[in-house]
């Protein structure tokens, strides 16, 4: 097996948001899954609410499980930078993210004002570096990091070392971005990359795009994005996040087993971008 094959594969929390966190470490476990990806703050108003500040029951049953199944956190998430955001509010949260050994701290744009998105990336950063975290910004083409280079443009105005992007190959291709500006831009910017599959027809409406997004994906390797291309356009070693939410098959098929499906197909598309 060739190096790039290689990569520690994680299972992110939007691939099974059924399962509580220390379930997800479990189902990582089972799965074959080096790392785990874990929702500290929900995306959305409809999802459950876990409270994991102080001694809280969740956090240490989820360190419980980490311990227990030698499973490691590679990323938290979500945080969102809103015009109205309070970066110091979310001290805690990085703490907890910090305690769980987390690498990787999932940020959203999601102020259209640039130039305060870009200092609240800043203070988010000083917040987290001495936590040994890394605020990653993820571009999303109904957020108001939309693309890669406006996501780009961001983390290098910023000033700060401790963060960088999170590429997911279905917002990367349904906003347009190109392999040859992910190829041109620093090597350093990128921590772990998201995967995914997708129909190769974009959605024409705001609200496809979010349903696809977020509750319909396809397994890795039977859509139409060239997962291969954003594979070889990033550095060779980097973490690979599967997430890969399917509500429809969530309710025929448990969580292990598609997390299982999921880790074979993405090991198959894999190896075969670097067969060549």
């Amino acid at each position: 097996m060739s190096q790039q094959n290689q990569r520690p594969l994680s299972l992110s929390a939007l691939t099974a948001l059924e399962l509580t966190p220390p379930q997800m470490v479990e189902c990582a476990a089972e799965a074959g899954y080096e790392y785990v990806g874990l929702r500290l703050l929900p995306a959305t108003d409809h999802e459950a609410r876990y409270d994991f500040t102080g001694h809280s029951s969740w956090k240490r049953e989820t360190l419980a499980r980490l311990k227990d199944t030698g499973v490691r956190v590679l990323d938290t998430e979500i945080l969102r930078l809103k015009p109205d955001t309070d970066v110091a509010a979310y001290e805690p949260v990085l703490e907890v993210a910090a305690e769980l050994g987390a690498k990787y701290v999932l940020v959203a744009g999601n102020d259209p004002d640039e130039a305060r998105t870009v200092d609240r990336l800043a203070q988010l950063c000083d917040i987290a570096a001495p936590l040994g975290l890394s605020p990653s910004l993820e571009p999303m083409p109904w957020t108001d990091a939309k693309d890669i280079t406006q996501a780009a443009r961001i983390v290098k105005a910023s000033g700060r070392r401790n963060t960088g992007l999170i590429i997911d190959p279905i917002h990367f291709d349904r906003a347009g971005s190109s392999l040859d500006e992910l190829r041109d831009l620093p090597r350093e910017y990128f921590g772990y990359l998201q995967f995914c599959d997708a129909p190769a027809e974009r959605p024409t409406d705001l609200e496809t795009l979010l349903y696809q997004a977020r509750c319909e994906r396809m397994i890795p390797g039977e859509g139409g994005l060239n997962l291969a291309g954003i594979l070889r356009a990033l550095p060779a070693h980097l973490p690979v996040s599967v997430e890969v939410p399917m509500d429809g098959w969530a309710k025929t098929a448990k969580a292990v087993e598609r997390a299982r499906r999921l880790r074979e197909a993405t090991l198959a598309v894999i190896a075969k971008a670097y067969a060549a």
